[in-house]
């Protein structure tokens, strides 16, 4: 959730139009630019473009350095000018949470391990998507979720910081939204095949034992339900 509430500030920043008027200006430099060029190229007064700028390296959308740009060393040669340039994040948001980006790292490693060991193609998606179902529960451990009172609600939790929209129904967590939907429309076996192996590794490495996944597709919902609860 921290993440995604991240993603929805950085891309409210951009919606400003004086600001969303220097990010473009600055990213389609070569070089990074100075307040003055920026000002300049997006038509903005300088304190104004101070302004906005500040605003996007806070919501980390640029990073700054600071150089002369006259190139002299040593005494005389002047202060340091700030310069913008793009940042490394990345920002992209949908609604409801889609993770292509985990897929695609799945799908990518299946691809790999199936070139270079001959694993067959699906199973090669189903170890890749365990693993990565592991590294999520690893990351996830601050999460006492066995000794819970209410472990499903833990477990829920868990789950909707991944995107899938948890409800608790009874001993069971439906999940109402699959972070995968674009690629299970057109891939359903493999896809769904992807998330049951991913929940099911993730369960397993939060300890939850008396918890299992299932394949239980019906529409507009995820393809898998988990059911349990007993630590």
């Amino acid at each position: 959730m921290d993440d995604f509430v991240s993603q929805v500030a950085g891309v409210s920043a951009l919606a400003e139009p004086a600001r969303r008027a220097l990010y473009l200006y600055v990213v389609a430099q070569p070089e990074p630019v100075s307040r003055d060029q920026a000002a300049a190229g997006a038509d903005l007064p300088r304190h104004t473009a101070k302004f906005h700028l500040d605003k996007l390296v806070e919501e980390g959308l640029l990073d700054t350095e600071y150089r002369r740009l006259s190139g002299r060393r040593g005494p005389g040669a002047g202060r340091p000018t700030k310069l913008y340039r793009r940042s490394a994040r990345q920002v992209a948001i949908t609604l409801p949470q889609r993770h292509y980006e985990l897929a695609g790292q799945i799908l990518a490693g299946a691809v790999e391990s199936a070139a270079t060991g001959g694993t067959p193609v699906l199973e090669a998606v189903q170890r890749a998507a365990a693993e990565a179902g592991r590294r999520l529960g690893a990351a996830e451990n601050r999460r006492d979720v066995r000794s819970s009172p209410s472990p499903l609600d833990e477990l829920a939790a868990v789950l909707a910081a991944h995107g899938y929209e948890p409800r608790v129904q009874g001993d069971a967590i439906v999940l109402v939204n699959c972070p995968f939907h674009a690629l299970a429309r057109e891939h359903t076996v493999l896809v769904c095949g992807m998330n049951l192996h991913l929940i099911t590794a993730m369960l397993d490495e939060l300890g939850c034992a008396q918890v299992r996944a299932a394949l239980d597709p019906a529409p507009d919902r995820c393809c898998v339900t988990v059911t349990g609860g007993s630590p």
